[in-house]
């Protein structure tokens, strides 16, 4: 089963690659069905890569560490 705390270890080791370009990401929320809303913020909230950064970073990356993600959503 997903929970939210494992889903922010993984999210507190992606944020330290955002920050180094001048964004940032939080953890919104984690549903039963293995979906994973976060919100970029700073540099990221409205960069024109922020899908491509979810998609092919945070997703991938959740999805590598925590099988149980199905998706990862911006909010």
């Amino acid at each position: 089963m997903l929970n939210k705390e494992d889903v922010q270890v993984v999210i507190d080791q992606i944020r330290v690659s955002l920050s180094s370009h001048g964004g940032d990401i939080a953890l919104v929320d984690v549903t039963e069905g293995g979906t994973v809303k976060v919100e970029l913020q700073g540099a990221c909230k409205g960069c024109p890569m922020a899908t491509m950064t979810i998609r092919n970073g945070v997703e991938a990356r959740l999805k590598q560490e925590l099988p149980e993600v199905k998706e990862v959503v911006a909010v």
